[in-house]
């Protein structure tokens, strides 16, 4: 995921672990090193990288019958009367994924609002790529899948996952120029739209209209909140889990709700920054005023405190808070969960023989040829079109480097392939494709933006 701009406490943390004056305790010492990982831009790459390794590792394991058998685990949420009973790998598709949907419909709002995609000119490049890098590997998916059992897949190769493929840009380092790392999250940003609507459209079954009827009135009542300027996160959630509970019955999957309660979200602040330096001012001369006075001891200097943490409460949109308490959560748990769950597949004869099949070799020609071919060209036309131009200091070997990066389709790929081959033996296919696939991009765009970043670091 991507690191919300402005994230005060990341800055703090990079630099001043603790306050200047206060000398760590012990359990900030042990945290210290999560705390880095956390906040590390790689992190999510990090995270996921290993959850993949564990899930493979395990499924070929002596132990891989407890691997496969964990996930078919039932667990009921709920009391008497009013429950759901979900298998352990469904809790986590459809109840965790949409926390993690949820957070891209706020990245989302935000990038239409005030980020990339928030002028014509400015998004015109990573939309036009995006466009390109969804329709050729769908294309490419069809040549060999098209009237066959396998092309329902084709909306596998059509997925970028951003936290692998910007933790493979963070490893470059300074040799990739900070436009190019602009443009490759708004196209995933772009890419999400697109697979969010794919998934909606294309990949949702029976329809029930009572279901829907009732999501449809919480999703009123989620909108009417944000009119009547609710800024409490408490009222968003409990309308967002009826809204969760009726697209999970209604036949439409569930995660969809997520992208629609965070367009929900106001993005609205109650202060605007003047008025907060004005206030901030006041309340630390106020606070400043009060002497030596310990704050236990001082009403003056609580109440300064109590009224500064409100400030800054206004001066940041529900929307601002939300991403970045969600953040975490959604780096650390939800993601590398998704992949222990999902990415074991046994090494075996089988997966070796899943190389010869049209529904791994589509996925894997898309992802690997699709993406750069279908990114790289559209960019040139957008530009050829004089709709868009390059990001500064960006070349078109850079370009076509993170094209073959976008190629890393593992979290977004994984959930499609889910949706559209779960329970069949199509789905072990499809992870064997979108495995190797995700490998060779992740290794050969790292390679390609090396070398065509190496002129430029010698300068």
């Amino acid at each position: 995921m991507k690191e919300p701009p402005g994230n005060l406490a990341s800055i703090v943390d990079k630099t001043h672990p603790n306050p200047p004056s206060a000398a760590p305790t012990g359990i900030e010492r042990l945290l210290r090193p999560f705390q880095a990982l956390l906040h590390a831009e790689a992190s999510g790459g990090v995270l996921l990288l290993g959850a993949t390794s564990l899930a493979l590792a395990w499924a070929n394991s002596p132990w891989a019958s407890g691997y496969f058998a964990l996930w078919h685990y039932s667990l009921t949420i709920g009391i008497e009367h009013l429950s759901l009973t979900k298998s352990l790998h469904h809790w986590i598709n459809d109840g965790l994924m949409a926390v993690f949907f949820f957070m891209v419909g706020l990245e989302i709002k935000r990038e239409f609002l005030v980020g990339e995609l928030a002028s014509a000119r400015k998004a015109a490049l990573p939309i036009a790529g995006a466009l390109g890098g969804m329709l050729l590997p769908a294309g490419i998916y069809l040549l060999g899948n098209f009237g066959g059992e396998g092309s329902r897949g084709w909306g596998i190769p059509m997925a970028t996952d951003i936290a692998f493929a910007m933790g493979m840009l963070a490893l470059l380092g300074d040799r990739v120029p900070a436009g190019l790392k602009v443009f490759l999250t708004a196209l995933a940003i772009a890419d999400d739209i697109g697979a969010v609507l794919v998934i909606a459209l294309f990949y949702t079954d029976n329809i029930s209209l009572v279901a829907l009827g009732a999501g449809g009135a919480f999703l009123v009542g989620l909108i009417t909140m944000n009119l009547l300027g609710v800024r409490r996160p408490l009222p968003y959630l409990l309308l967002g889990l009826g809204l969760w509970a009726a697209f999970l019955e209604s036949g439409i999957h569930a995660t969809i709700a997520g992208v629609l309660a965070a367009m929900t979200v106001p993005a609205r602040t109650r202060l605007d920054p003047a008025a907060f330096l004005k206030d901030a001012r006041n309340i630390l001369r106020a606070f400043e005023a009060e002497g030596d006075a310990h704050i236990l001891h001082s009403g003056r200097r609580q109440a300064a405190v109590t009224t500064l943490e409100a400030a800054c409460e206004h001066v940041q949109s529900p929307m601002q808070r939300l991403e970045h308490s969600l953040l975490p959560w959604v780096k650390v748990f939800i993601m590398p969960v998704f992949a222990l769950a999902n990415a074991g597949v046994a090494l075996d004869a089988q997966f070796v023989a899943a190389f010869g099949d049209p529904i791994t070799l589509g996925i894997i020609g898309g992802l690997v040829l699709g993406k750069p071919l279908g990114i790289t060209l559209a960019a040139w036309l957008a530009i050829k079109a004089n709709l868009a131009e390059l990001p500064e200091r960006v070349g078109w070997a850079q370009l076509a480097g993170a094209g073959i990066l976008a190629g890393i389709g593992f979290t977004m790929s994984l959930f499609i392939a889910n949706l559209a081959f779960g329970g069949t033996p199509r789905l072990a296919l499809s992870k064997a494709g979108i495995l190797t696939a995700s490998l060779i991009a992740g290794l050969s765009g790292c390679g390609a933006l090396w070398w065509g970043s190496r002129p430029a670091a010698k300068r």
